[in-house]
């Protein structure tokens, strides 16, 4: 049975049962990750799943239910177990989207990515390795070589109208080294997230991998104490990305942000801009409806500083009685849904990396941070992370530092970005949505060199 056939006798059946409203879920995801380990494959893994789930009003609650077969029997599992789910609900039925409503006409799926053959992707491995290992005699190890492509598919369907599908794919790529000089080891890596399997240079990406390991060789201590600070794009994405949370009005409702009562104040330096934007062709997150059905949109969330939203789904959005942002979002089809951007970022200025640290005196970039979950707290905004970086003395990189310990506040520093970069990068580790941020000139942060 293909989701069209268990769609239609899905809601044939369950008008039957006694469900007044009745929602149908699917998505569908294929992926291929290969690895290679001294020019050989070591790893070759495919997965192919499928899932589907109900929310439906009965007896004037909502019921929910999934199933990972599309057969008849699940027709009448789903139905049976989100009727008894919903006799259990003491809460108020949700709201499902009923609207007509008009899409984007835009779609993320690259037939071309799909014609990719598994043997093309080893070869590039291969050589991405060879060129690696070729290019300077300090490089020890190739600690991890990978690459693979997810394709995604996803509908939600209605029955009373919504009929709505769309995919999404791309490739993932990546490799770790370790140098050695003087019997110290660092490492050094690259990640590519791409759309177009040419667009992948094999000498470009061994100079990156290489060139990032051997700039943390020689590190040194410093002295302990305030900064101006760059954070480095991907560093600043990934911070952006534990904070993201405190954006949602779930978490504003719920007291768990200190952003909230914060619509139409100024929380960010006057040249800070946040933008949400379903329509970014790379996206990993890219989409024309949320898991509700509502319509994306692009979002200011923060305009000149202010806050102008915050993150909403239909149910967080009657509470305020405000209108929904089409954030509504499910991990999976297991899951409830909940709010959560889709690609977020920090919008770019126009000036380089390099520029951004030429007029410092004495400053710290950051490259990197570690210790996510257990430094930083999503709902004070303080963190304190471990950090890996360089030194700055007159405009320009003396070296790397030890590894350094980097503590303060987000919601301050976002009041004390100087400056904003061009190079703007995502992070696709997140599980906040899809995070980006260019390099930032930050005022001061509190840098203890270990």
């Amino acid at each position: 049975m293909n989701i069209e056939q268990l769609k239609q006798q899905l809601f044939d059946e369950g008008e039957k049962a006694g469900f007044t409203d009745l929602e149908l879920y699917y998505e569908k995801t294929e992926s291929l990750s290969i690895g290679l380990y001294e020019g050989e494959v070591n790893q070759y893994d495919f997965s192919d799943v499928q899932g589907a789930a109900i929310r439906g009003i009965y007896n004037g609650k909502t019921g929910y239910a999934y199933t990972e077969k599309f057969d008849e029997d699940s027709v009448s599992f789903l139905l049976k177990n989100a009727a008894e789910n919903a006799e259990l609900i003491e809460t108020d039925p949700e709201e499902l989207f009923t609207e007509k409503a008009e899409y984007e006409n835009v779609h993320f799926y690259s037939p071309e990515l799909e014609k990719v053959k598994p043997e093309e992707m080893i070869r590039f491995l291969q050589v991405v390795e060879k060129k690696i290992l070729s290019t300077d005699q300090r490089v020890k190890k190739i600690t991890a070589s990978q690459i693979g492509i997810r394709q995604l598919e996803k509908g939600l369907f209605h029955n009373k109208g919504l009929q709505k599908k769309e995919g999404n794919n791309f490739l993932l790529f990546y490799v770790s080294i370790l140098v050695e000089e003087n019997d110290e080891l660092k490492s050094g890596t690259v990640f590519r997230t791409t759309k177009d399997f040419n667009e992948l240079n094999a000498d470009k990406i061994a100079e990156e991998v290489v060139e990032r390991g051997l700039s943390m060789l020689g590190e040194r201590n410093y002295p302990n104490k305030k900064y101006p600070v760059i954070l480095k794009n991907e560093a600043a994405a990934l911070l952006l990305a534990t904070f993201t949370s405190s954006f949602s009005a779930q978490a504003v409702q719920d007291n768990q942000s200190r952003l909230q009562g914060k619509l139409g104040e100024k929380i960010a330096a006057d040249h800070v801009n946040l933008i949400d934007n379903p329509f970014l062709r790379e996206g990993l997150r890219s989409a024309t409806f949320d898991s509700e059905g509502v319509p994306k949109k692009k979002h200011i969330v923060v305009d000149g500083g202010k806050l102008q939203t915050y993150f909403h789904n239909l149910k967080t959005a009657k509470k305020d009685g405000v209108m929904t942002t089409g954030h509504a979002h499910r991990r999976s089809y297991q899951d409830a849904i909940e709010v959560s951007p889709s690609n977020f970022y920090v919008e770019p200025g126009v000036q380089t990396y390099e520029q951004l640290y030429k007029g410092i005196a004495e400053g710290i970039i950051i490259t990197d941070l570690a210790g996510m979950h257990s430094g930083a707290n999503p709902i004070s905004g303080d963190f304190s992370l471990a950090a890996d970086g360089y030194y700055v003395k007159d405009g320009k990189i003396v070296g790397p530092t030890r590894q350094m310990t980097v503590a303060g506040n987000f919601f301050e520093l976002l009041q004390d970005i100087e400056e904003i970069g061009e190079d703007l990068e995502f992070s696709p580790m997140s599980f906040n949505g899809y995070i980006g941020s260019p390099s930032l000139k930050i005022k001061s942060l509190s840098i203890t060199v270990d």
